[in-house]
Parts: C-alpha cells; sequence; structure tokens
C-alpha cells in the first residue's frame, strides 16, 4: 500500500477557507488542545480530523495543527474551557472581512463556537505524524 503524503494547507481568501473546513468537517477537538498565543498573535489547535481526501473506502483519521496568525482578540461561546479533557466536534469555519481585517468563527457541535478577530486572514492545516484506522465514519442526516 503507497504512503498517503500528509495534508499541508494554507488559505488567505475564503475560497481557501472553504477547502480547509471541509477536510475540517467532523475533527474531534481536544479542549486541552487550544491556545491562544497571545505574544505571537496566533490561534492554535490541534484536531483528529477524518481523512475525507482518501475517499469512503479509507476510513482514517491522523492528527493535524490548524492554526491562525494576525489574531488579536479570541472569544469563546458555549464552550466549557475548564474541561480540559473534553472534545468538540467541528462543524466548519468562515471568514467575515472587515475594513480592519476580520472574523473567523468556527462552528462546533451542540451551538459551540470560537471567534478570532483577526488583522488578516493568514491559516495554515497541516496533518502531523500517522494517520490510523477507524471504524467509525461520520454520518449527517439529510432532513
Amino acid at each position: 500500500m503507497a504512503e498517503k503524503a500528509p495534508l499541508k494547507l494554507h488559505a488567505r481568501d475564503t475560497d481557501d477557507l472553504v477547502v480547509i473546513a471541509s477536510v475540517l468537517q467532523d475533527a474531534l477537538v481536544p479542549l486541552g488542545d487550544i491556545v491562544f498565543l497571545a505574544d505571537e498573535k496566533s490561534f492554535v489547535m490541534a484536531v483528529n480530523r477524518f481523512r475525507w481526501e482518501q475517499g469512503d473506502a479509507a476510513r482514517e483519521r491522523i492528527v493535524s495543527g490548524l492554526r491562525f496568525d494576525a489574531v488579536r482578540n479570541v472569544r469563546y461561546r458555549g464552550i466549557d474551557r475548564r474541561d480540559r479533557g473534553g472534545f468538540l466536534s467541528f462543524l466548519t469555519l468562515s471568514y467575515d472581512p472587515g475594513a480592519d481585517g476580520g472574523i473567523v468563527t468556527m462552528q462546533f457541535s451542540n451551538g459551540g463556537a470560537i471567534r478570532l478577530e483577526v488583522g488578516d486572514l493568514y491559516c495554515a492545516l497541516g496533518d502531523l505524524g500517522e494517520a490510523w484506522p477507524t471504524l467509525w465514519q461520520p454520518g449527517h442526516d439529510t432532513d
């Protein structure tokens, strides 16, 4: 079986961000792996993402790092950050540009959200380590 190359993506506009959002859909995000590095103006988190780009036959997850730069402020809604052992289920993310930067919003299941106030859109996603098989493939109701 051929080794699959790690995914490395960058986003500088909303079209790029749509691609990153699609590969992050259904990622499991450990609350203990979310951090705002205020001195570096960076927001980073590690996620266990399902490898949607491998097609339906490949049921794998891989740890990936997501980073936003030029972050001025971070706000959380509906997320208990004290539960460092808890997990979030990633739904999507969006970017709203403004005159002086913009807003990145990450949506999670059960109504949780993280809002980043950014000077500009600088986003990177990269796979870390090796993928592992999983029996569970995320599914969605079509109703």
